[in-house]
């Protein structure tokens, strides 16, 4: 069974992150698993590697914003989880997606889980997964782009963000799609 979930559909800039995990049958050698928001940022990351040592197979995609304005949110979310479940085909029979919808084309029977972050394993496991690597990124991005704070809010609309937007404008890692972004490059044109 494939777990899968994502990171970071909400914010103003950076990718949102999916991530498909597979354990083998039985229970998963791993204490500790639960939704990533429901872990402090220390947790996660003491239990990522813990899940890449024991998982019959991962797979961590990127969909960067410029994809997400292309399709958009939910269409890029969609296919990152579809691409994530194709990296682990090899290993799945069947998938657990935390949500509402599911991809279509997939390569394998699956299930939309709403709130399965905090109901299945695998699920949990895709969760961290993902919100540790677009944590990660988003630490990377702060290093190119400091005026915005994405070490701080990860790139969240927070005050401080939006106030960071407002006065310096989006870089070209903010999703030009959404409101508050689209907002700015209509005042900076003025």
């Amino acid at each position: 069974m494939a777990g899968i979930d994502e990171a970071g559909r909400g914010p103003l800039a950076g990718p949102v992150v999916v991530a498909a995990v597979v354990f083998s049958a039985g229970r998963t050698p791993i204490n500790g698993l639960d939704d990533s928001k429901a872990l402090s940022a220390r947790k996660r990351e003491s239990l990522y590697p813990r899940i890449l040592e024991h998982a019959l197979a991962w797979k961590i995609v990127f969909v960067e914003a410029d994809e997400i304005d292309r399709r958009n949110i939910l269409q890029a979310t969609l296919h990152g989880m579809r691409e994530a479940l194709l990296g682990v085909a090899h290993v799945a029979t069947c998938a657990r997606i935390d949500g509402n919808r599911l991809p279509t084309n997939l390569p394998c029977p699956a299930e939309a889980w709403v709130g399965g972050d905090a109901r299945d394993r695998s699920i949990m496991a895709a969760s961290i997964l993902a919100k540790v690597a677009r944590d990660a990124r988003m630490l990377e991005l702060h290093a190119q782009y400091p005026q915005y704070g994405f070490d701080r809010h990860k790139g969240y609309p927070s005050p401080a963000h939006l106030a960071a937007l407002r006065e310096f404008g989006p870089c070209p890692q903010h999703r030009r799609s959404f409101a508050p972004v689209r907002a700015v490059i209509e005042a900076f044109r003025l």
